[in-house]
């Protein structure tokens, strides 16, 4: 883990220097002294020969920003309302028009409302729980297109491991890597999480730390609404005694390796190593970096239009990093599954929660990040997916997951749900797939997570069957599934 601290540098081999303030910007150190750069060319050259090359939205993306709705938002009470359905399980929020004719939203959503026509919503996200019925599996699954068989009865997991499949964004910046001096992947604000288990799905697992994203997780208590207000452009600036002990220390190293361990430079010569060093170099000592976290230097309307919160500011700072040429961009919703306060987890108290919580910051943030990237030319070549692991279940208070829940809770439901997806040629103001009367199954167009990944990877101009290697040298689909081409116009 390589970490850029407050004002002045400090490691293991620095003791004299004074103590920073608590390191806030986390990144994959790993990634910019990367050690496994295996086989990029050759699967840049099966990509590109792909027989998808030409297909509808084939390499339209330059970017993606997933805004991920950790916790399981419910369709029905955002995005697929059924006002005609019985009293237990319609909302009890009203349903309102939105910019697509015949589509409604519910009155939690007024500001994405007047968006739709920008695009395009999903009515039928569906897979079987097969030990996804909890957070932390249903997660690892969506972020990296496969499932795992240490699952407990409750869904939990073991921790994140070097066995993991990568996550999709790692898999992106390996087949995809950047030509410009800036970080390639980031993820903010804070890591995906259910209880104890922590970032699982989130790391590069077998590809290698190389490949890891830059975490930008501030310091501060979820609740804490201003966090991102701590991140200080001095904090990614690379000091002078960095430069004068530390780099040259590494240096000296490298020297070292070289001339007295031969047989290294065999074993590592495919992964040119020099070049990504400098590269690495680059990135630090480039001002790319810091404009883009530089948020105090946004115009205080744009940064009011997208909300004074973490989330809204989150969406903000996603904006302004593929606009600086970043890749892959993960906003985590700010809250911890199963936790109260904010989170999408609505086992109890749902009416309430989301009403004065966690739907105003949705509906606000992610309004004003379509039409600011529309605005600014951006929409046509950065894909935005917005989805949870999945959605809640039509029946108020029963139990689907073994969770109890309130009269006017709704447990985990993953047979039925709503997503978005927008940008990079997907189609404006279009309705992909239907729910059936009580948003329980889908009744047309079924939308596996799985095929998401793909259409994804689709997106960038990568074929989503591109073989990778996992840590027993074991071939590997990128993902088992196939793009979605329907989505694009």
């Amino acid at each position: 883990m390589f970490r850029i601290a407050g004002p002045t540098a400090k490691d293991l081999c620095d003791p004299h220097l004074k103590p920073s303030r608590r390191d806030f910007f986390r990144v994959g150190g790993a990634g910019m002294l990367g050690l496994t750069l295996n086989n990029i060319l050759a699967a840049q050259s099966a990509s590109a020969s792909s027989s998808l090359v030409g297909s509808p939205g084939w390499g339209k993306a330059k970017s993606v920003i997933m805004v991920y709705l950790q916790g399981g938002p419910s369709h029905l009470d955002l995005w697929d309302p059924k006002p005609d359905a019985p009293d237990n399980v319609r909302s009890i929020f009203k349903s309102i028009p939105t910019a697509v004719d015949g589509l409604q939203f519910t009155e939690i959503l007024p500001n994405l409302a007047k968006v739709t026509d920008k695009f395009t919503t999903i009515h039928s996200m569906s897979y079987t729980p097969v030990g996804l019925f909890n957070h932390t599996a249903a997660i690892y699954q969506i972020m990296t297109g496969y499932t795992t068989d240490k699952v407990s009865p409750s869904g939990q997991l073991e921790p994140p491991t070097p066995k993991d499949f990568p996550n999709f964004g790692s898999n992106i910046i390996r087949l995809k890597p950047t030509e410009e001096p800036m970080l390639p992947f980031v993820v903010l604000p804070r890591p995906l999480q259910e209880s104890g288990v922590i970032n699982k799905g989130g790391t590069a697992g077998f590809l290698g730390k190389a490949f890891d994203p830059y975490y930008l997780f501030p310091d501060g208590d979820d609740m804490n609404m201003g966090k991102l207000n701590s991140v200080k452009v001095d904090d990614l600036q690379l000091r002078p005694e960095v430069f004068s002990l530390r780099l040259q220390r590494r240096a000296k190293l490298r020297e070292a390796l070289d001339a007295q361990m031969s047989a290294v430079d065999k074993a590592v010569a495919r992964y040119n190593l020099d070049e990504y060093y400098d590269q690495a170099l680059n990135l630090i000592v480039s001002g790319r970096a810091r404009q883009a976290f530089d948020i105090d230097s946004e115009d205080p309307k744009m940064r009011d239009a997208y909300g004074r919160n973490t989330f809204g500011q989150s969406c903000l700072l996603a904006r302004r990093l593929v606009e600086a040429g970043t890749k892959v961009v993960e906003v985590i919703w700010p809250k911890v599954a199963n936790s109260d306060n904010h989170s999408w987890d609505h086992h109890t108290g749902l009416p309430k929660r989301m009403k004065d919580q966690s739907g105003p910051m949705l509906d606000q943030g992610l309004s004003t990040l379509f039409k600011d990237l529309d605005e600014r030319g951006l929409l046509d070549e950065t894909l935005v997916v917005a989805i949870g692991e999945f959605g809640r279940s039509p029946e108020k208070g029963v139990s689907t997951s073994g969770n109890g829940n309130s009269s006017d809770g709704r447990d985990h439901w993953p047979y039925c749900y709503t997503s978005i997806i927008g940008g990079a040629g997907v189609k404006r103001g279009a309705v992909h797939g239907k729910s059936d009367k009580t948003g329980s199954a889908p009744v047309e167009a079924p939308v596996h997570p799985r095929e998401i990944l793909a259409t994804i990877y689709h997106a960038m101009a990568i074929d989503p069957e591109t073989i990778v290697y996992n840590h027993l040298n074991q071939p590997r689909e990128l993902v088992k599934a196939q793009a979605v081409t329907s989505f694009f116009a």
